[in-house]
């Protein structure tokens, strides 16, 4: 298989250059738990080590991805080729007793930096994002603390994930942020009426999450039962019942879309992503070789305005059925308080 390489671009406007698509490895160790013929930590090793001979430099985790196992695997994959990578790594989930809690304070965000660090084998974090905002810790306090660390040299530009225009906005004016992580695939567009204008607007860089929407329009669950017992996937709205069966006829309205045009459903859904726009990028996930460059075939995928049209009456805004996360109010960046003026 011929694959072009990756191209690079800014990330934002704070001289960040990162490859137009990354690799997500939150799936090599936590939440999607199908192992079947897949080769462990030397497989996902062998995946991050390909995608950088094809021009992918952008890893993104977390430390809740595990907890902290997935940090550990980063590091062992970049171990002796850590310039040649940017590493995106995110704090302020805590994973606890009672569940799973936000913590945007100073002291967590320093502690979570230094530990971050170490298990990365690092000395400095490319790009750190706060992972969620803390509903009681305004997030001006948050980012002084980042400030802080930038200004010491541990991390170099800062992110937030998931969050409102107005905390984006607040959190920007303390310490200038490169990159806005958010939900952004064909079936995952709330965030185009406000988000995506307000980065925009800042010159932020918007970093799409699960363009694949969790793997579904890559086209190949077929069926609840695609998926592993214990896989998070069981437990999202858009994967039960009526929701599954309604969704999975917009998938196929795209895989007979991407057989017309000769590549995958996940390209054709990767290649709508990017057609959004040159300051959108990537960070499709998965473990395995085969599908990181399967994956990265979607950057040759051209599409028309009749094609972007098509895939518009496929897929418009409000036809998927279910919400993103089982507990919207928490997980998604709406879920501190209502939209107001402020925020448009």
């Amino acid at each position: 298989m011929t694959i072009a390489a990756v191209p690079a671009r800014p990330l934002g406007s704070q001289g960040l250059v990162v490859s137009a698509q990354g690799l997500g490895c939150m799936g090599m160790t936590y939440s999607y738990t199908n192992t079947a013929g897949w080769g462990g930590d030397e497989e996902s090793i062998a995946t991050i080590h390909r995608a950088l001979e094809l021009g992918v430099t952008m890893l993104d985790t977390s430390d809740i991805y595990g907890p902290f196992t997935n940090e550990e695997l980063v590091g062992k994959a970049i171990k002796g080729c850590r310039e040649k990578f940017i590493v995106a790594t995110k704090c302020g989930i805590v994973k606890t007793d009672s569940g799973l809690i936000f913590d945007g304070s100073r002291k967590h965000v320093r502690e979570a930096c230094e530990a971050s660090l170490k298990r990365l084998g690092t000395d400095y974090i490319d790009l750190y994002y706060l992972h969620r905002v803390d509903p009681n810790t305004p997030v001006t306090e948050t980012f002084a603390e980042m400030k802080a660390l930038m200004d010491e040299g541990k991390i170099k530009y800062v992110g937030i994930s998931e969050a409102c225009p107005a905390d984006i906005r607040a959190a920007h004016a303390v310490c200038p942020l490169s990159a806005v992580q958010l939900e952004w695939s064909l079936w995952s567009r709330d965030s185009e009426r406000d988000l995506v204008p307000v980065c925009r607007e800042l010159g932020i860089g918007i970093v799409a999450y699960s363009p694949l929407g969790r793997g579904f329009l890559s086209g190949a669950i077929t069926k609840p039962e695609d998926l592993p017992a214990d896989d998070s996937r069981r437990n999202y709205p858009r994967y039960q019942g009526e929701a599954f069966a309604k969704n999975l006829e917009l998938v196929n309205a795209v895989k007979e879309m991407a057989a017309g045009k000769g590549c995958s459903a996940g390209q054709l859904a990767l290649a709508w992503v990017h057609a959004q726009g040159n300051d959108v990028f990537t960070i499709p996930g998965t473990k395995r070789v085969k599908y990181l460059e399967e994956n990265i075939g979607g950057l040759g995928v051209a599409l028309s305005k009749a094609d972007l049209a098509q895939l518009e009456q496929i897929c418009p805004a409000d036809k998927v059925v279910g919400e993103r996360y089982p507990d919207m109010k928490k997980f998604s960046y709406h879920y501190n308080r209502p939209l107001s003026a402020a925020d448009l």
